[in-house]
């Protein structure tokens, strides 16, 4: 929906998003001077940027945000984008895990499939009935 916004336009991006009617839960992120992702979460968009902006106001300038209409897909999309931008963010300390290892089961999120890559070479087997 919005994409590197000044921060000083967050109450009239929001009342024009309440005039319009538009769902005011998402995903959004929080930028520094430079454009970089510094924080991204979920939830009421506009209370939590306040909230993240009051905390870091001299390191936030820009938001972005995104509405996601099909609640069940808002914690895979904050996952990527976190895990996209990786150590950038400096404020999602409880959020991102660097630790990640790729193809490691206990990394995955909750509700989500996780496929695992066949470390075996060779024809498979199937169990004998």
């Amino acid at each position: 929906v919005a994409e590197k916004i000044p921060f000083t336009a967050l109450d009239a991006v929001r009342k024009h998003m309440l005039e319009q009617e538009f769902p005011m839960d998402g995903i959004y992120v929080a930028h520094d001077s430079m454009g970089y992702a510094r924080y991204v979460g979920r939830g009421n968009i506009f209370n939590r940027l306040k909230a993240r902006h009051r905390a870091q106001k001299l390191e936030l300038v820009y938001f972005s945000f995104y509405v996601v209409l099909d609640k069940k897909h808002e914690r895979e999309i904050e996952t990527i984008l976190i895990r996209a931008a990786g150590p950038q963010l400096q404020f999602n300390t409880r959020k991102k895990r660097v630790t990640i290892q790729p193809g490691n089961v206990r990394d995955y999120e909750p509700g989500t499939h996780f496929y695992e890559r066949q470390s075996k070479k060779g024809k498979k087997t199937t169990p004998r009935s």
